[in-house]
């Protein structure tokens, strides 16, 4: 927020999840002491409180004679020396999380420019807000199947597999990415364990049925079985691409779910057969399952 306002102090914090619970300052960047850290706001008290209750950005020229704000914590930002305050709310999926504060020690207008770079910093911390949301629900520990287990439960481990591949490159985070991957890959393991035991899923039919599948020794196309099948390199984007189809997806479903286009799809996807020795969208699926890159 500092860096983006070019404002010299800044702080902020987030909510509880409790039903109109305060928010807690945490943060503070330009501060010269540490007497606005743990001060809670109360939804509707003060420039940040009113910000809160209104969703949207408020601001104030000189905090100590604003107003059309309340004054129950004039002390610690008199003690702080701010006079010109902006607190701008960050919102995910409709609720307000968390409050970013942005100030001078001069009471002076904040121009639209100041704004807009609040605001933006604001999002951005939304769009992370949500991606680690997303990732603490895709990560829950995931009853995964035991072999023999009903088709629905391997389909919901495949379709979480497939969303957290999705998820993982919007992830700015390297450890969290990586956290995040292994976990796909517990799962994948999973799935081949489960495959080579027999429990396919619903709609996955052999491909050796019609004679296409290679077995034995050295197999790499769809009919390579169990533990002993050698590993198939393909790259990430394959495996998020195959990971999609395996969940339903059409091209142009896979497409928006990855934020590509749906030419670059068909491009990764002819790769992975190719790699598999795949003739169909369906034994490139059951190849890589059984390759232990799928669930």
């Amino acid at each position: 927020m500092r860096r983006a306002t070019g404002l010299p102090v800044a702080f902020g914090g987030l909510l509880d999840e409790r039903p109109r619970a305060p928010l807690r300052i945490e943060e503070l960047s330009g501060a010269s002491s540490d007497v606005l850290r743990g001060l809670a706001i109360s939804p509707g008290s003060g420039l940040g409180g009113r910000s809160m209750a209104l969703a949207r950005p408020c601001a104030v020229t000189d905090y100590p004679v604003a107003r059309h704000i309340s004054h129950e914590y004039d002390e610690p930002v008199a003690a702080e020396g701010l006079r010109s305050v902006l607190a701008v709310p960050v919102v995910v999926r409709r609720r307000v999380r968390a409050v970013l504060y942005g100030a001078l020690r001069t009471p002076q207008p904040l121009g639209d420019r100041v704004l807009d770079a609040a605001v933006a910093a604001a999002r951005d911390m939304e769009q992370a807000l949500a991606v680690r949301d997303e990732v603490r629900r895709l990560a829950a520990p995931v009853p995964v199947p035991v072999p023999g287990a009903g088709a629905a439960a391997w389909e919901a481990v495949r379709e979480a597999h497939g969303e957290l591949r999705a998820l993982a490159p919007r992830i700015a985070d390297p450890a969290v990415r990586a956290e995040l991957l292994a976990v796909c890959g517990r799962l994948a393991s999973a799935g081949a364990s489960g495959t080579a035991a027999g429990a396919s899923g619903p709609g996955v039919s052999d491909p050796r049925a019609s004679g296409r599948g290679a077995s034995g020794p050295g197999a790499t196309g769809p009919g390579a079985t169990g533990p002993g099948a050698p590993r198939v390199g393909l790259a990430p984007r394959e495996v998020d691409v195959l990971a999609a189809v395996a969940a339903g997806a059409t091209n142009a479903d896979a497409a928006r779910r990855l934020g590509v286009r749906p030419e670059t799809v068909k491009g990764y996807l002819r790769s992975a057969m190719r790699k598999l020795d795949a003739h169909t969208r369906l034994e490139a699926v059951v190849a890589a399952r059984r390759a232990g890159l799928l669930p």
